[in-house]
C-alpha cells in the first residue's frame, strides 16, 4: 500500500486525491473521495473556503454513512492547503473544480500541469467547455480531460467523460479506473462537444420551462410539479427513449413514430432562449423563494439526499443503474 506523499505510476490504486476549487462541485468531490477511504487535499484562494469545504463535507457525511463507507473512511483525512504546489505535488489523481470561466480554467490547468507529476491525470469538472481548449498551455495536455459530474457529486453514479484533441488512452483509462474506484458509472462521450451530453439535455428542458414561466403560463412550482411527477419518475428508471418505446405498446418505437411523428412539427416547444428581463427574474426568484419553504439550503441538501439514496435503492432492484 501507497503511504502518504508516495506515488506509483504502474499502479492504479488511486489514494490522495487533489482538488483544486472548493464550490458546490469541488466539496462535492471531496465528501465522496472520502467516503470511499481516500486522502484528499484541496485549496481555493476564496475567503473562507476552508471552513466552507469541511462545512459542506460535515453536511454530506450523514448521506455517505447512510449509504456506506469504505474501511478508513474519515473526514480527518482531509487536508486544506494554502498553495496550489503542495496541493498536487503528491497526488495520484487532481480533479479541478474552479468556476466556469474558459480563462481561468485554461491558465489554471496550466499551473497544475507545472506542478504535478508528469504521469498523474488532471481531470476538470467543466460544466460545459471543451477540453482541447483549456488544454492548449499545458506542457503535458495528453494527461487533461473532462470529467463532468452532476450535483450532489457525492450521490449521483454518472460522470461523463470527454477527451481534447491532446488527450492521451492512458489518461482516459486511469480516469475510468479512479472513477469506478469511488462508486461512478463513467460515461465516455464519442466526440468532443460543448455541453457534453446531460447539460444539453437539462439546458433543452430549462429554457422551455424559462418560456412557460415567462408566457403566465405556469409557476415554477407548477413546471417543477409536471416534471417531477410525471416524466421524471420515468426518466430515473429508463430513460426518454426507452420511455418512448414503451409508450409504443408490443410494436414499441415504431408504433411511437407512426403515432407521434407529427407533432415534431408542431410549434409545441421553444428552444430558444427567451430574454431574461427584470419580470423574468422576479418570477424565477419569487417562486423558487417560495418553494424552499423556509428551508436553509443545507436543509434542502439533507432532504434531497435521503430522497435520492431512497430513490435510487428502489431503481436498483428493478434495473441497473
Amino acid at each position: 500500500m501507497l503511504k502518504r506523499g508516495q506515488t506509483d505510476a504502474s499502479s492504479d490504486r488511486i489514494e490522495n486525491v487533489a482538488i483544486v476549487g472548493t464550490g458546490v462541485i469541488g466539496t462535492g468531490w471531496a465528501a465522496r473521495c472520502l467516503a470511499h477511504g481516500m486522502d484528499v487535499v484541496a485549496t481555493d484562494p476564496a475567503p473562507r473556503a476552508e471552513e466552507r469545504l469541511r462545512a459542506g463535507v460535515a453536511n454530506a457525511w450523514p448521506a455517505l454513512k447512510k449509504i456506506g463507507l469504505a474501511k478508513g473512511a474519515t473526514t480527518d483525512r482531509l487536508e486544506f492547503c494554502k498553495k496550489l504546489a503542495d496541493t498536487v505535488s503528491n497526488a495520484d489523481f487532481i480533479i479541478e473544480a474552479a468556476p466556469e470561466n474558459e480563462e481561468i480554467k485554461r491558465k489554471l490547468i496550466a499551473e497544475i500541469d507545472a506542478s504535478a507529476a508528469s504521469h498523474v491525470a488532471i481531470a476538470s469538472s467543466s460544466s460545459g467547455l471543451l477540453p482541447s481548449r483549456i488544454q492548449v498551455d499545458c506542457k503535458h495536455p495528453e494527461r487533461t480531460l473532462i470529467g463532468h459530474p452532476f450535483h450532489p457529486v457525492y450521490l449521483l453514479p454518472i460522470v461523463e467523460i470527454t477527451a481534447g484533441k491532446a488527450t492521451g488512452p492512458e489518461a482516459l483509462r486511469t480516469a475510468d479506473v479512479f472513477y469506478r474506484s469511488i462508486g461512478m458509472r463513467p460515461l465516455r462521450l464519442r466526440t468532443e462537444i460543448e455541453g457534453y451530453l446531460g447539460n444539453r439535455l437539462q439546458e433543452a428542458i430549462w429554457r422551455e420551462a424559462l418560456h412557460l414561466l415567462a408566457d403566465g403560463v405556469a409557476t415554477t412550482e407548477e413546471i417543477d410539479a409536471a416534471i417531477r411527477l410525471g416524466p421524471g419518475l420515468r426518466w430515473g428508471f429508463m430513460g426518454p427513449f426507452l420511455t418512448f418505446h414503451m409508450a409504443g405498446g408490443d410494436a414499441g418505437m415504431e408504433h411511437v413514430l407512426e403515432q407521434f411523428g407529427p407533432t415534431l412539427k408542431l410549434p409545441w416547444t421553444k428552444l430558444a432562449a427567451p430574454e431574461l428581463s427584470e419580470e423574468l427574474r422576479r418570477r424565477l426568484i419569487e417562486g423558487t423563494r417560495n418553494q424552499a419553504a423556509g428551508y436553509t439550503n443545507a436543509e434542502l441538501e439533507r432532504r434531497r439526499d435521503e430522497c435520492l439514496i431512497e430513490i435510487q435503492q428502489a431503481i436498483a432492484k428493478h434495473w441497473p443503474l
